[in-house]
C-alpha cells in the first residue's frame, strides 16, 4: 500500500515530471469550453472535476417542468438556458438522459434560513439565487459564479474524491452554509440521511437515495476553514433538532459562522462509497492543507496532462471543439473507491484495500463503440486494466458483466451485452494481464449464456420471436451478435476451439432477421413470418422492433461482419446504393419519433450511437471518399463551439469520443477488430503521445473546410494505398502524411486489396 501522507511537494514534482515526458507540453486547457453541449439536449456536466474523478462539483438548477421547458434537459443538474442556481452538489451524470445523483447539496446563504429549494420563476419561495452569465466562469477543474440574491461569490475546484468550496460573502446578514441531504433532481429521491457534528469545523454524514439506480450510498465529510458557531438541524417536515447527531428521511443543516465582508470561508467535502471515516481520510490524503489556488492549479495540470495526449493543431474554433470533446471523454467511468482502496461492491459488501482502482458509471451501450477504444489508444495499461477489473469484479458480485452500472447498482438499461466487447478487447490487445484471462473468459461466456431478454433463443442459435418480446427484439439481437463476435474472437485468442465455433454461429444470427422483400432487419413471429404491416421509418420511442431508432437506422448495425451484410444486399453495388439512399432520403421521422434520434443527414442519425459507424462503412465497399464527406459534414454540422454544440446527449462521452477519433481522421468501425478506417481529418497536424512512450504524428496537407477528401497518404514517407490502418501499426508511432482535396480521389481505397476487413488483422 502507498503512504497516504505522501509529501505534497513530491506529488507535485511527479506530476510535473509526467507532464515533461510529453513532448513540448502545451497549455491546452485554454481551448476547452465546458459550456459546449450544456444547452438543449447535450446534458453535459458543468462544474469542477479532474479526469475520471468521483467528485464532479457543480451547480444544480431548477429542473423546469415539461410544460415550461423540459425537465429532461436538466439531467446533469445544469442547462445553459437557466439563470438560477439552487446550490452546489458533488456528483453528476454527464450527457445522459438520467436524473440521478446531484448528491450533498451545499448553499452559501444568508438572511432567513430557507429549508426547501425555490420554485421556478419564484426565487423568494426557497433557497437558491439568480445569476448573470457574465459572472459565471468554467474552465477544466474550476467553476466560479456570483449568486446575485445572496451577494456571494462561489469558487469551486476538486480532486478525485474531494470538492473544495470557497465562498466570499458581500452580504453577511445571518450568513450560513445550508446543507440539504433531501435535495433531488428529477426522479431521484432520498431514502435515508444522517448528519453528525464532530467538532466546530468537522461534520460527517450520508445520503442514501433511490431513482434509476435503486440503492445509492454516498458518505461524506465536511471540514470548514472557520469555526462554526451554531448549528441548526431540520428534517423534511420543518422540524428542528437540538442534538449534534441527527438521522431522518431528508436531514438539513444550517451552519452559522462569524462572517466578515469580503473574507473567504472554505469547505473541503470528501465523499466515499464506504464510510464517513474513509470520507475524512480522503480529505486528509488529497487536500491536507487550506490552499485553494494550489488545488485549482493541480486540477488544471491534471487536465493539461490528459489533453496533451493529443496535440491537435488547426484553427482556434476547431481546436476548441476538439479539446472540449476530448475533455468530455474523461468524465467517466468515474473513480468509485477510497484512497485506501476500499469500495462498495454490487453485492453491497465492502471490499477493503483492493489493488486496483474501482470505477463506476459504465454507460456501455454507448461507450463500447468509441470511448473505450479511445482509452485503449491513449491511456496506459493501468487505467484500462482498472476499467476491466472493475467489470470483472461486478461479474463476480452479480453473476454477469455490467450493462449500465452506477454507484454499485446494475440498472440493466439499454440493449445487448455491451461489456463483452470491452473485456474481450482488453485481452486481445494485450491490455489485461494474462493471469486474468480465464476470469475474463468465464465472465464473457457466463454473461453470454444467460436467459434474459431473448438470450434463451440466441443460446439455441435461433432468432428472438416478437411473440416473446413485444418491442426491440431486433435491437437486442443485433447487439447480441456484436457481443457474440467479441466472444468468438476471445475464444480464438485463448484457444477454446469448441466455444469459438459456437460463438461464430451466434454472431451470424443477425442474418435471420434480414427480410429480403423490404431490404431491412425486421422482427419475426415464432411461425417464421416477418412483421407486417411494416414501416421502416416508424420511430416511436422504444415501441418498435428497434431501440431509439427505426429499421433504416438499424439496417447497418453489423460492424462485426460488414462483408456478410454486403452479401445480404447482393453485393457492393447494391449495398452502396442502399447506403446512398439512407444518407440522402428525407429526414422526416413522424410526430411520435424518439427524442433520442437527432443530428439527421437523411435518416443517418449522428445524435444516437447505433449510427456512429455508418460513414466508415463506405470504405468496406471501395468508396471511402463518400464516407469522408459524410463524416466531415457530421462534424461541421453537429459539433460547434456554441452551448448547443452537440446534436444529442453526449452519453457519458461517446458522442465526444466519436468526434475525437473522426477529427484526427480515423475510426474503429468494429471496436474489437483493431482496424481504424480513414475518414476526413480536421486538423493541420496531430501529435499523439502514445502510452508506450512513442509518438504518432499525423500531418495533414492542404487542410481547408471544403477539402473533405483524402487525395493521398504516406506512412513514414512511403505511399500508402489502404483505406485503413491497424492498432499495432498506430502503436509503432511514426509519421502519417495525409493530403486533402476538395475533389474526391475515387481511386483511393477503390482496389479491393486496400479495403478494411471487419474481422481484424
Amino acid at each position: 500500500m502507498f503512504n497516504l501522507k505522501i509529501n505534497k511537494a513530491v506529488a507535485t514534482a511527479l506530476l510535473f515530471s509526467s507532464l515533461a515526458s510529453v513532448s513540448h507540453a502545451q497549455q491546452l486547457t485554454q481551448y476547452v469550453d465546458p459550456f459546449i453541449g450544456s444547452d438543449e439536449h447535450g446534458h453535459v456536466f458543468v462544474g469542477a472535476n479532474v479526469p475520471l474523478g468521483a467528485v464532479q462539483l457543480g451547480p444544480s438548477q431548477i429542473a423546469q417542468t415539461w410544460d415550461e421547458f423540459n425537465g429532461w434537459d436538466w439531467c446533469s443538474g445544469y442547462n445553459y438556458k437557466s439563470n438560477d442556481i439552487l446550490g452546489f452538489t458533488h456528483t453528476h451524470l454527464s450527457g445522459t438522459g438520467i436524473g440521478d445523483l446531484n448528491d450533498i447539496m451545499i448553499v452559501p446563504a444568508n438572511g432567513k434560513v430557507q429549508l426547501f429549494p425555490a420554485e421556478f420563476n419564484k426565487m423568494n419561495t426557497g433557497y437558491g439565487s439568480l445569476f448573470k452569465k457574465e459572472n459565471e466562469i468554467c474552465v477544466p477543474g474550476f467553476y466560479s459564479v456570483k449568486l446575485d440574491d445572496y451577494q456571494v461569490r462561489a469558487n469551486l475546484t476538486a480532486t478525485d474524491r474531494v470538492g473544495y468550496h470557497q465562498y466570499i460573502y458581500e452580504n453577511t446578514d445571518n450568513a450560513h452554509i445550508f446543507i440539504d441531504l433531501g435535495f433531488k433532481m428529477n426522479w431521484d429521491k432520498t431514502t435515508d440521511s444522517y448528519f453528525k457534528q464532530i467538532n466546530d469545523s468537522t461534520f460527517v454524514g450520508y445520503r442514501f437515495s433511490t431513482g434509476w439506480a435503486n440503492d445509492q450510498k454516498v458518505y461524506f465529510a465536511i471540514r470548514t476553514s472557520a469555526p462554526i458557531t451554531n448549528v441548526q438541524f431540520y428534517d423534511d417536515k420543518d422540524q428542528k433538532f437540538g442534538s449534534s447527531t441527527v438521522k431522518g428521511l431528508a436531514i438539513k443543516a444550517a451552519l452559522f459562522f462569524d462572517a466578515v465582508k469580503d473574507k473567504k470561508i472554505e469547505l473541503k467535502v470528501g465523499i466515499s462509497p464506504v464510510s464517513t471515516v474513509n470520507a475524512l481520510a480522503n480529505i486528509d490524503a488529497e487536500i491536507p492543507n487550506w490552499n485553494f489556488e494550489q488545488v485549482k492549479k493541480q486540477a488544471d495540470e491534471k487536465w493539461n496532462q490528459t489533453l496533451n495526449k493529443i496535440q491537435f493543431e488547426g484553427d482556434n474554433d476547431t481546436k476548441k471543439i476538439f479539446y472540449t470533446a476530448m475533455y468530455h471523454t474523461y468524465f467517466a467511468p468515474t473513480v468509485f473507491n477510497d484512497v485506501n482502496g476500499d469500495y462498495l461492491g454490487t453485492d453491497k459488501q465492502v471490499y477493503e484495500k483492493q489493488d486496483f482502482t474501482n470505477h463506476t458509471l459504465f454507460s456501455l451501450w454507448d461507450t463500447y463503440r468509441a470511448l473505450h477504444p479511445l482509452m485503449n489508444l491513449l491511456e496506459d495499461r493501468k487505467i484500462n486494466q482498472d476499467f476491466v477489473k472493475s467489470m470483472l469484479a461486478i461479474y463476480q458480485q452479480q453473476g454477469k458483466l455490467p450493462v449500465w452500472h452506477l454507484q454499485g447498482n446494475e440498472t440493466n438499461t439499454m440493449v445487448g451485452l455491451p461489456a463483452i466487447p470491452v473485456v474481450a478487447d482488453a485481452v486481445v490487445k494485450g491490455i489485461l494481464d494474462e493471469k486474468d484471462f480465464e476470469l475474463a473468459w468465464e465472465a464473457v461466456k457466463t454473461t453470454a449464456m444467460g436467459y434474459e431478454h431473448g438470450l434463451k433463443f440466441v443460446r439455441e442459435l435461433t432468432y428472438i420471436p416478437i411473440d416473446s418480446m413485444d418491442h426491440e427484439s431486433v435491437a437486442w439481437a443485433l447487439e447480441y451478435a456484436i457481443a457474440d463476435y467479441s466472444a468468438y474472437v476471445l475464444a480464438n485468442k485463448l484457444g477454446k476451439t469448441e466455444d469459438a465455433a459456437y460463438f461464430e454461429k451466434r454472431y451470424k444470427l443477425y442474418e435471420q432477421y434480414f427480410d429480403k422483400e423490404v431490404g431491412h432487419f425486421v422482427g419475426r413471429k415464432a411461425s417464421g413470418e416477418f412483421r407486417r404491416p411494416f414501416n421502416p421509418l416508424m420511430a416511436k420511442h422504444r415501441e418498435n422492433d428497434y431501440c431509439e431508432g427505426n429499421a433504416w437506422q438499424y439496417t447497418w448495425l453489423v460492424p462485426q461482419d460488414v462483408e456478410g451484410l454486403i452479401k445480404l444486399f447482393g453485393g457492393e453495388d447494391k449495398f452502396l446504393k442502399k447506403l446512398d439512399e439512407f444518407t440522402t432520403m428525407s429526414s422526416d421521422l413522424g410526430e411520435e419519433a424518439s427524442n433520442d434520434i437527432t443530428g439527421l443527414i437523411g435518416q443517418y442519425a449522428q445524435g444516437n450511437e447505433p449510427n456512429h459507424h455508418v460513414p466508415y462503412l463506405y470504405a468496406y465497399a471501395g468508396e471511402q471518399w463518400k464516407g469522408a464527406a459524410l463524416a466531415r459534414k457530421a462534424m461541421i454540422d453537429f459539433y460547434t463551439s456554441k452551448p448547443n454544440g452537440l446534436c444529442g446527449n453526449d452519453d457519458a462521452g461517446q458522442m465526444s469520443a466519436w468526434y475525437v477519433f473522426s477529427a484526427i481522421g480515423i475510426y474503429p468501425l468494429n471496436p474489437i477488430s483493431g482496424v481504424y478506417v480513414f475518414g476526413s481529418p480536421m486538423m493541420d497536424k496531430a501529435t499523439i503521445n502514445l502510452p508506450n512512450q512513442k509518438q504518432l504524428v499525423i500531418d495533414v496537407k492542404n487542410q481547408a473546410k471544403e477539402n473533405s477528401y483524402i487525395k493521398s497518404i504516406k506512412v513514414n514517407g512511403v505511399a500508402y494505398a489502404k483505406s485503413y490502418i491497424t492498432y499495432d501499426d498506430l502503436l509503432k508511432g511514426g509519421n502519417i502524411e495525409i493530403e486533402m482535396s476538395n475533389k474526391p480521389n475515387k481511386k483511393f481505397g477503390r482496389d479491393k486489396s486496400t479495403w478494411p476487413t471487419s474481422k481484424g488483422i
